[in-house]
């Protein structure tokens, strides 16, 4: 189910899709051996998840970023941008079907509501799969349908490892995928941890950067 996923570290993803398109998440030091990208989303204006070098490197005249109001406003003229908000449902381009869902702290300032950052639910290959973005466990996720719910799990700015697990139990998806673990917060094994509490079967995906911590 995960065959068409690479993580390479903290929420920064790569999905290639059956059509071959190049779909990138919050890309982050990728190396550049990763061919250039067709759709580069964005889930808001933090230095881990919005790299304007690596958007750099993966971009050319016909990629498409989808992103937040305020990092739309932080990319240039040459950058071809569709800003959303939670709630949009975007088809960018005819190769993806997107439900853009809020990622938000309910008791941390680091991801404020009012900012409007957000997660992502992706149609691919016939599964659904939600990035939650950096999120506590909000109560939007009882109403999220997914296949494959992806969450951050490393404490700090967003869930930490049991509210990611309630959270997972929430939202009921066939498989949980731990992120935002092992680099700028969180330990390498909070993976393992994870798996073992959750009621959800679990997957863990291998960075292709090593873990810092």
């Amino acid at each position: 189910m995960l065959n068409n996923v690479t993580w390479f570290k903290q929420s920064a993803f790569f999905f290639n899709a059956e059509t071959k398109r190049k779909i990138y998440i919050d890309p982050w030091d990728v190396p550049n051996t990763y061919p250039i990208a067709d759709l580069i989303f964005i889930t808001h204006a933090h230095f881990d998840h919005f790299d304007i070098g690596t958007i750099k490197q993966l971009s050319s005249d016909h990629t498409l970023i989808i992103c937040p109001k305020d990092v739309a406003e932080e990319l240039d003229a040459n950058f071809k941008v569709i800003s959303v908000k939670p709630g949009d449902r975007i088809n960018p381009e005819n190769i993806v079907k997107v439900e853009v869902v809020p990622a938000y702290n309910i008791d941390k300032p680091f991801h404020p509501k009012e900012n409007n950052w957000v997660g992502y639910i992706f149609e691919i290959n016939g599964r659904r799969y939600y990035h939650a973005g950096d999120t506590d466990r909000i109560p939007e996720m009882s109403d999220i349908r997914c296949d494959i719910a992806m969450l951050p799990i490393g404490g700090i700015y967003t869930m930490n490892i049991e509210e990611a697990v309630t959270a997972a139990s929430d939202i009921g998806p066939q498989i949980a995928v731990p992120m935002h673990y092992g680099f700028e917060v969180g330990k390498h094994d909070d993976g393992e941890k994870f798996k073992k509490l959750s009621k959800i079967p679990v997957e863990l995906l291998q960075p292709i950067r090593p873990f810092e911590k």
